[in-house]
């Protein structure tokens, strides 16, 4: 990939897609911000380059993709910075969550292209959902070049509506949370119904795992497979009588959902 990256913030997502594109066969050249010196310590034995602020860019340097893998609340002291240090024709790529393109735009001036991205933290596995969308000064070139990036940590879908963003972040983007939280009231349960802690917490995990498994590898839908694992007047049967009950686990979702969704609405109005 014949690309200049320059990904601004290191943490643990930063990392996580950095270790994708240097996975990558023909890897781009990746440049790193990083202020942290504890967190640009572990990028010494990379092939990148790392800065603890844009200042030390080479004369003439010139990006043609620039990653913000920052939090949202920095976006306003950060992006300004970038606005005339990376050359012209770059395309700026936002993994923060709630800030809107129209914010980005204004904290670097001009109309610069701009791809939103809400990455999940199975990213560092190779595993992620990379949501995308795409303002309308990104080229075809442009939007294909991160969508390889993107690509190297995950499954990548693109949302036409910008407004669809809060949902998504909603859904996958804080969606492992919820799975590690059912996780663990399943392996609370399972203790609380009489097994050792530990048993229950190693039978809950790999119950997850293997149902995600199937789920990904079956030709049936989860609700088909969910039916076929349930006998009549059985025990699934008597679970899932609470569990789609009409105050049982659907609603809930929809409530957590519709939480994260309204707060990444929100965070997109303070910044």
């Amino acid at each position: 990939m014949d690309k200049n990256i320059l990904l601004v913030g290191c943490g643990n997502m930063g990392f996580a897609m950095l270790q994708g594109w240097l996975s990558l066969d023909d890897a781009p050249r990746v440049r790193v911000v990083e202020p942290a010196q504890g967190l640009r310590g572990r990028l010494a034995d990379l092939p990148v380059e790392v800065h603890a602020h844009p200042d030390e860019f080479p004369a003439g340097y010139e990006a043609d993709i620039v990653v913000f893998a920052i939090k949202p609340q920095l976006f306003a002291d950060v992006l300004p910075a970038y606005s005339s240090r990376v050359g012209e024709g770059a395309v700026f790529l936002s993994v923060a969550a709630g800030v809107t393109s129209e914010a980005i735009a204004a904290l670097l001036g001009g109309k610069p292209a701009i791809v939103r991205c809400m990455p999940n933290t199975p990213a560092a596995i190779g595993q992620g959902v990379m949501a995308v969308y795409a303002n309308a000064r990104v080229t075809p070139e442009q939007i294909d070049a991160a969508k390889v990036l993107l690509g190297s940590c995950g499954m990548v879908v693109e949302v036409e509506e910008e407004g669809l963003m809060d949902a998504v972040t909603a859904v996958s983007g804080s969606g492992p949370a919820y799975v590690f939280n059912f996780i663990e009231a399943l392996a609370r349960a399972g203790e609380k119904a009489g097994l050792p802690a530990d048993l229950s917490a190693r039978m809950a995990l790999k119950t997850v795992e293997g149902a995600a498994r199937l789920a990904t590898q079956a030709e049936d839908d989860p609700a088909t497979l969910r039916r076929k694992v349930t006998s009549p007047g059985g025990t699934t049967a008597a679970a899932l009588a609470v569990l789609m009950a009409d105050d049982g686990l659907s609603p809930l979702l929809e409530k957590a959902v519709g939480a994260a969704r309204d707060r990444s609405v929100e965070l997109g109005r303070t910044n």
